[in-house]
């Protein structure tokens, strides 16, 4: 997926109150900037990184500036939480996603039990695919992410409406969208939510697919590229 415009290379110094970070343009001025992400982020900023912004002429928003990509050194991540859906939307219709390629109906946010799950396919002569997608950026060791990087009883309920869905005689799908190139392998984060650990074991044993996909970045667009192992 492309950036609509090209981005502004900068620095961070600062996020506070979850939405804002102080950033130190090429020019040597401080803006605030809009942060579009609810987690910790946790691994994926420190002051003194590069970064690189989107830039609005929207009179009407309250800052010009939303922070897109940091950059560590090693692999740029992806901070815009609100651009997974859409990576993952123009994965599924290039047929990218090799494991649900031959599905041609494509809907975002079908209701079911009492979620919304992220993605619906249908296509004749196959069962419907439920698909979940949760984006990752935590990096706890080398060359591992992990999921999640705060308790979710939300992300636990997924999985569960996934087991649900299953029985049922659809697929379910659990897809882990991982926004940097710096690791290899993906787990999930027991030391952070044991319980999401144990639910998504029993997912997995209870026939629910588990994907792992790794985005290619750069400051032009972001990508799916290849698959990462799963270790339990």
């Amino acid at each position: 997926m492309k950036f609509t415009n090209k981005l502004v290379k900068a620095t961070i110094l600062k996020r506070y109150k979850r939405f804002l970070s102080d950033i130190e343009l090429s020019d040597g001025s401080i803006i605030c900037a809009h942060v579009p992400n609810t987690g910790s982020m946790t691994s994926c900023w420190a002051e003194g990184w590069d970064v690189y912004l989107s830039e609005s002429d929207n009179p009407k928003r309250k800052l010009k500036y939303t922070l897109e990509l940091t950059d560590n050194g090693e692999s740029l991540i992806s901070v815009n939480t609100s651009m997974t859906n859409k990576i993952v939307q123009e994965a599924l219709s290039l047929g990218i996603i090799t494991e649900v390629a031959a599905y041609k109906t494509i809907k975002p946010e079908k209701k079911v039990f009492d979620s919304r799950i992220d993605f619906y396919l249908t296509q004749a002569g196959l069962p419907d695919v439920y698909l979940e997608v949760k984006n990752v950026t935590l990096r706890t060791e080398t060359s591992l992410a992990q999921f999640p990087d705060a308790v979710t009883t939300r992300g636990q309920k997924h999985l569960k409406d996934l087991m649900k869905i299953k029985e049922h005689g659809d697929r379910a799908i659990m897809l882990y969208v991982v926004n940097r190139e710096d690791v290899s392998t993906f787990s999930p984060a027991d030391h952070i939510d044991p319980e999401y650990g144990i639910i998504l074991r029993e997912a997995i044993k209870s026939g629910v697919e588990v994907l792992v996909y790794q985005a290619k970045l750069t400051p032009k667009e972001i990508t799916l590229d290849s698959k990462l192992k799963i270790k339990l």
